[in-house]
């Protein structure tokens, strides 16, 4: 069910890589950002926004990947924003991230997924202030609401997932630390940061999952094994071995 985290800002938790859909209430209604992930949780999603009793008067993607660009049609027919590059990306990786969809969920409404349009300059209904970024990947946004002391990060600033480099990027490096910067400065602002997988960090957590990621980006730029505990012995988390290898990989080639 949907849990208010700070003033008009909901979260539901799915059980697939503990992904984040978030609810957040603007000036005309209810924005639906990066809804997730089976098809049966859209469904009950919709059920919790109906209680809301407050129009979803438009959607949000953070970034261009098949988790974030999924769509249920009780959400209603409205626009579904993203930077201008996000959109790009997503209209050129439709049939991919349709195909990845129906692989790893079941229920998706498979033709709602990656229809996306470019967030207008005056940002339309979004509340807040859009970060763009390129770490993780290109296009990726996070958005300030610092009225409510809120940071929702996308993929970022995770209690559970390590930073992920975007293989078709050479300097993931470079732009993860340029990102950590801006967004580090937000969090500044905020006493709640949402990922988008993982537990939402409040108070002091804040400032800890910054120096997380800063810490782990420092360590793969030094070429040290980072002190991380989201790298721990779980042996359900062995494939962020593999991505942290892919890291370190990606970095000694830049």
């Amino acid at each position: 069910m949907l849990t208010e985290v700070a003033d008009g800002v909901w979260v539901r938790q799915s059980a697939w890589v503990w992904t984040n859909s978030i609810v957040v209430r603007g000036d005309g209604g209810l924005v639906v950002i990066d809804p997730g992930i089976e098809g049966s949780e859209l469904d009950e999603l919709a059920d919790d926004i109906d209680r809301l009793g407050i129009p979803v008067v438009a959607g949000f993607s953070t970034h261009p990947h098949w988790d974030h660009l999924l769509w249920h049609p009780r959400f209603g027919a409205v626009p579904r924003y993203a930077t201008a590059a996000n959109a790009e990306l997503a209209g050129l990786a439709r049939e991919r991230a349709q195909a990845m969809a129906a692989e790893s969920a079941t229920g998706i409404p498979l033709d709602l997924v990656a229809l996306l349009t470019p967030l207008p300059a005056d940002g339309g209904p979004m509340p807040g202030e859009i970060i763009e970024h390129h770490a993780h990947a290109v296009g990726h946004a996070a958005i300030l609401l610092a009225d409510r002391g809120v940071l929702l990060a996308g993929d970022m600033y995770s209690d559970v997932l390590i930073p992920m480099f975007d293989p078709r990027q050479a300097d993931q490096v470079d732009a993860y630390e340029a990102a950590l910067d801006r967004l580090g400065a937000a969090a500044l602002q905020v006493d709640v940061l949402v990922p988008g997988h993982g537990s939402v960090a409040e108070g002091p957590e804040v400032a800890a999952r910054v120096a997380a990621d800063r810490a782990y980006i420092d360590a793969v730029r030094r070429g040290t094994d980072p002190d991380d505990a989201r790298l721990g012995p779980d042996p359900s988390q062995e494939w962020l071995g593999a991505i942290h290898r892919s890291n370190v990989e990606a970095t000694r080639a830049q």
